[in-house]
C-alpha cells in the first residue's frame, strides 16, 4: 500500500501505549492531551475514561455519539505495533485503537470544521471485564451531556466495517450440585455430584438454537456449558460440581426474563435434584440485550452515503450497543477491526478497512 498515513501514525501511539483492562491511565492521558492540543470545545476526564465535544452543540440539529473503549485483553503474544505490508499490527490493533484514533480522528476535524451533525465522543475503561465494571456509568455520570438527547450512537467495536444492529444478551449462571464425597473404589458410599449434572448437560447438547428475527436480520438465541469445576481428585467421587452456563439471549427478551428463563430451564431438567435443593443456581453475570433501531434517520443518512453498498448484519454477541439501548438511546455497532481477529494471537486490522472507514466517516460529517 502507500505510505504511512496521519491516521496510521495515531493509531500506533495508541497501540504502542500498554492498556490491559485496569491499567488504562496512560492511555487516557494521552487521548486528554490529544484533545487539549486540538482545542476541544469540552472536555471531561472521569478516572481513566475520557469524554468531549468538539465544538458547542447547536439548536435542532440531530447529535451522534461516537464511543470506543481504551482497555485490551491480556497479551498472549509478541506483537509489536508496526506496519507490515497491508496490515497494521498490535494487541487492540482491531480491538480497538485503531477505530479509537478514526474517532480522535473525526473529533480534530470537527474542531477545525463544522459537521453535518452535532458530535460527541467518548472514550472509556475496562469494558473488556464484568459489566458492572466498565467505566462508561463513570463517564455518563460525570458528563451527561455528551448522552443526553442523541440520535445515534455508534460503539465502533470491530465489524468489518458492516453496521452490525442491536447484540445479544448475555448471562453467566453457576449452576452446583451438591453430593456426596467418597472414595472411588466404594463409589457406592457417596453421590457423585457430576453424574448429577448428566442430566442438564444432556439438555444443554439437545437445544436447539432460538432464531429471532428483526429488521429482517436473524439473531440465534443459544445456550451452553463453558466450564466445569468440581471437587476432589482422580481417585475420589466428588463431593460438588459446579457448571458455568452462558446464555446468549435475543433482543426480544429483557435481563430479568432472561435469568428467570435459566432459572426455570435447570429445574425442568434436573428434576428430583432440585425439589431436593441439591441444586442451586447463581447468576453471576448479566449483560442486557441490544435494541435493534433499523429504522433510525441518522442510520439511513449513513447508509444512503454508502451509496447502498455497507452491508447490514445482526450483532451475535454482546457489546456495549446493550448498554446504551439500556439508556434509551439508539446504537449501532459499526468499526473497521476484523471481527475474527479480537483477542486473536498477531492481532491486526487491515489498512484498507482502517481508510474506508474513515473515508466514509468524513464524507458523511462533512460533507
Amino acid at each position: 500500500m502507500t505510505a504511512k498515513t496521519e491516521l496510521e501514525t495515531l493509531a500506533l501511539e495508541l497501540l504502542a501505549i500498554p492498556s490491559v483492562i485496569e491499567n488504562e491511565h496512560a492511555i487516557a492521558d494521552f487521548v486528554e492531551g490529544f484533545l487539549r492540543d486540538k482545542k476541544v470545545h469540552g472536555i471531561t476526564r472521569a478516572g481513566d475514561n475520557v469524554a468531549c465535544q468538539p465544538r458547542a452543540y447547536r439548536h435542532g440539529v440531530p447529535k451522534l455519539l461516537l464511543l470506543g473503549h481504551l482497555d485490551t485483553v491480556p497479551a498472549s503474544d509478541d506483537n509489536p505495533p508496526r506496519i507490515e505490508g497491508d496490515n497494521l499490527y498490535g494487541l487492540g490493533a482491531s480491538d480497538m485503537k485503531c477505530a479509537d484514533a478514526l474517532i480522535l480522528d473525526l473529533v480534530a476535524r470537527a474542531v477545525a470544521e463544522e459537521p453535518t451533525y452535532d458530535l460527541a465522543a467518548v472514550l472509556y475503561a475496562r469494558e473488556e471485564g464484568p459489566f458492572e465494571g466498565s467505566g462508561m456509568p463513570e463517564i455518563q455520570a460525570a458528563a451527561p451531556g455528551c448522552f443526553d438527547g442523541v440520535d445515534l450512537a455508534i460503539a465502533m467495536e470491530p465489524t468489518g466495517n458492516r453496521i452490525e444492529l442491536g447484540c445479544l444478551g448475555t448471562l453467566h449462571a453457576a449452576v452446583t450440585f451438591q453430593g456426596q464425597r467418597a472414595h472411588s473404589a466404594r463409589p457406592w458410599q457417596g453421590e457423585n455430584a457430576i453424574h448429577m449434572a448428566a442430566p442438564l448437560l444432556t439438555r444443554l447438547s439437545e437445544l436447539e438454537p432460538r432464531d429471532v428475527e428483526f429488521c429482517g436480520l436473524t439473531f440465534r438465541e443459544v445456550v451452553s456449558a463453558t466450564m466445569i469445576e468440581y471437587e476432589g481428585a482422580r481417585n475420589v467421587v466428588p463431593g460438588s460440581c459446579t457448571i458455568n452456563v452462558n446464555f446468549r439471549f435475543g433482543p426480544d427478551r429483557e435481563s430479568e426474563e432472561a435469568v428467570a428463563w435459566i432459572h426455570d430451564f435447570v429445574a425442568e431438567s434436573v428434576g428430583r435434584l432440585h425439589e431436593k435443593s441439591k441444586v442451586t443456581v447463581e447468576v453471576k453475570d448479566v449483560c442486557p440485550s441490544g435494541r435493534v433501531c433499523g429504522d433510525n434517520e441518522l442510520l439511513r443518512s449513513l447508509e444512503q452515503c454508502a451509496g447502498g453498498q455497507i452491508e447490514r448484519a445482526a450483532k451475535q454477541a454482546w457489546t456495549d450497543v446493550g448498554r446504551l439501548s439500556q439508556m434509551g438511546l439508539d446504537a449501532i455497532n459499526f468499526g473497521p477491526g476484523l471481527p475474527a481477529q479480537a483477542h486473536q494471537r498477531g492481532e491486526y486490522c487491515r489498512r484498507e478497512d482502517l481508510e474506508s472507514a474513515r473515508n466514509l466517516l468524513h464524507a458523511w460529517l462533512f460533507g
